[in-house]
């Protein structure tokens, strides 16, 4: 990035401080952040204003392409451009809860010869921004892996080393299985590591018709690390009767589970482009419901 770019997004930064929540105001016991490369801005510094500008806490971070590539396209193996993004985040209050390995909603997990160098990419990226989660998705694993067998125990114990690897750093490894509950619990004990936890997605169980809070009661707190707040794209989420974001939120506090909901996807169709009413809508609802009466000192 050029560096007269640089210093005008420095700027701008430094132009929004004065606006910023100060460290002696109560932190929510529900944080709300958006994914980067959903708001078009995967790696990109512009994404720490915007996070600003629609309200959002926080967001999710992606490791970038990863494709046909040894290692992802990761900018932030550069100290240089760490160290911008790094103070462009602290500086704008925008916090980095986790990081996303997406492209493994394309390559398959399983296979991947150097899977434990990438693991050791995204731990190093999450260790500049402080970042507790790693995201990953194994939508690129295909089917085979979901039933007992050669690849399900080959994931088995790929998930195992990745949870040990990230219990040495600190952090966790959540993955999205799209299953229900009942496998996903049944797949923790297998996998046999701390460092592994489940990331939720609102959207697998609906697609699927599954109850959302019934899944969350039985999941448990402990086993679930972070949750995608969000629907596939259909309408926001204030008008999606799918998601009973009121119900979802008594059902978390009864369960006393805290942390981060992130918003994926639950773009209007027929303003998909908008990412600042979309994104922006969608981080007003979820504070709205989740904000009530749940402060932390």
């Amino acid at each position: 990035m050029a560096v007269k770019s640089l210093k005008v997004i420095v700027l701008s930064v430094i132009l929004l401080v004065p606006f910023l929540k100060t460290e002696s105001q109560t932190t929510p016991k529900y944080r709300v952040a958006v994914c980067d490369w959903m708001i078009l801005k995967r790696q990109k510094l512009g994404e720490f204003a915007l996070a600003r500008q629609i309200n959002a806490d926080g967001v999710e971070m992606d490791m970038g392409p990863l494709g046909n590539r040894v290692l992802f396209d990761n900018r932030f193996r550069n100290a240089v451009d760490a160290n911008v993004f790094k103070h462009t985040a602290d500086s704008l209050g925008v916090e980095v809860p986790s990081i996303a390995m997406s492209g493994f909603f394309a390559q398959n997990f399983i296979i991947r010869e150097n899977y434990v160098e990438l693991l050791k990419d995204c731990f190093n990226t999450m260790e500049i921004f402080n970042s507790k989660i790693a995201f990953l998705p194994l939508g690129g694993c295909g089917n085979d892996w979901k039933k007992e067998g050669a690849m399900h125990d080959s994931l088995v114990g790929r998930l195992h080393v990745a949870g040990e690897m990230a219990l040495k750093r600190g952090v966790i490894v959540a993955i999205r299985t799209a299953m229900d509950a009942k496998y996903d619990i049944k797949l923790l004990k297998q996998i046999n590591s701390k460092g592994v936890k489940i990331y939720y997605n609102f959207q697998d169980a609906a697609d699927s018709q599954r109850d959302i809070c019934k899944e969350l009661k039985r999941l448990g707190r402990e086993n679930i690390a972070q949750i995608h707040a969000s629907n596939t794209d259909s309408v926001i989420l204030r008008y999606d009767n799918e998601i009973n974001l009121p119900k979802i939120k008594r059902t978390l506090d009864r369960m006393g589970w805290s942390g981060w909901l992130v918003v994926e996807r639950s773009r209007d169709v027929k303003r998909v482009k908008d990412v600042k009413y979309n994104f922006g809508s969608n981080v007003e609802y979820l504070k709205e419901v989740f904000w009530k009466g749940n402060k932390l000192k």
